[in-house]
């Protein structure tokens, strides 16, 4: 028997490989270690976190705030930052303030005689051209509206440079007579111009006592219920802030109530037109009594009352004889 010879194994793979046999089936693939879909801690703290409205308004808006005001205190804490901010702010200004679209070359006054308007004109005193970021209307109106002439004010900025006025003028319905001299107020008593600084159209009603104005409506109503009287009529006396009395060109006075003023008025045309009473020799006529009227007359009048009866027959001259 030939003796057993172990066979040596080669101590390196032959320098060409068989090629593998294709026809051999390919070794399955590995199976993957599936991961895990829970997030971490820290992505789960941060992402709690997130949802929370607080924290993202504190993000979004007050973070990013405060950096920008942190960073501005840190420029305008120099001083030199702040006066060349302040030279740089004052010229963009003024560039901006006077570029001629928005400069006033132009005022215009509507609604306004020419003596009021000379008024406005004073109470503004605007020195043209001017820009229009240096006009205060609001004050500028409440200026106009202070004059006495003037009831309202509107002012508006047109294109072209154009400042336009448009005021509502008192009208003058009553001549007061106060201890100044006389004045001219509207119907709601407002004064308007002193007699000397106005041309009247047409002739106005007269009024005077201390307090006149107060009552102007009712002087209205009681001018209008005298038209009878035509040219007699002289004006209206306010009396002790109370009463008028009606008085006539030759001094005579109606002494009319504190209420019922125009039917009491109304009351003495009607007599006049009966018996004439303002024809004869008649001081004043009192109706401040609604059941009593008193008529006041001349003292020619009361001497001529109070003189005897004349008698009819001639004095007899010698004796009668039979």
């Amino acid at each position: 028997m030939r003796p057993l010879i172990a066979e040596r194994t080669p101590s390196r793979a032959p320098r060409h490989a068989p090629p593998p046999n294709r026809l051999q089936a390919p070794e399955p693939p590995q199976a993957e270690i599936p991961r895990d879909p829970a997030p971490s801690i820290w992505s789960y703290r941060a992402q709690r976190l997130w949802l929370t409205p607080h924290f993202r308004r504190l993000v979004r808006v007050w973070l990013p705030c405060f950096v920008v005001a942190l960073g501005l205190g840190i420029y305008f804490s120099q001083s030199d930052n702040r006066t060349a901010f302040g030279e740089s702010w004052q010229e963009l200004r003024s560039g901006i303030e006077n570029r001629p679209e928005f400069r006033i070359t132009v005022l215009g006054i509507e609604g306004a005689s020419d003596a009021v308007m000379a008024e406005i004109r004073a109470a503004l005193a605007i020195d043209l051209p001017v820009s229009s970021f240096d006009l205060d209307l609001d004050a500028l109106r409440t200026r106009i509206e202070a004059l006495p002439a003037v009831a309202r004010a509107e002012l508006r900025i047109q294109s072209g440079g154009y400042l336009a006025v448009r005021v509502s003028e008192r009208v003058p319905a009553l001549i007061w007579q106060t201890r100044e001299g006389p004045v001219l107020i509207d119907a709601e008593g407002h004064h308007v111009a002193a007699l000397a600084d106005r041309v009247l159209d047409a002739p106005l009603p007269v009024i005077g006592g201390d307090g006149a104005d107060r009552v102007a409506d009712q002087a209205l109503a009681l001018h209008a219920a005298a038209q009878p009287l035509a040219e007699r009529l002289l004006g209206l006396a306010w009396v002790g802030e109370r009463r008028w009395d009606v008085v006539l060109v030759d001094g005579r006075r109606i002494l009319l109530p504190q209420t019922g003023a125009v039917q009491a008025l109304d009351r003495a045309l009607a007599l006049h037109d009966a018996t004439d009473i303002l024809d004869r020799d008649v001081v004043r006529i009192d109706l401040r009594h609604p059941d009593r009227l008193t008529v006041q007359t001349t003292p020619a009048a009361i001497e001529e009352m109070n003189k005897p009866p004349a008698l009819n027959g001639a004095p007899p001259t010698g004796e009668q004889r039979g």
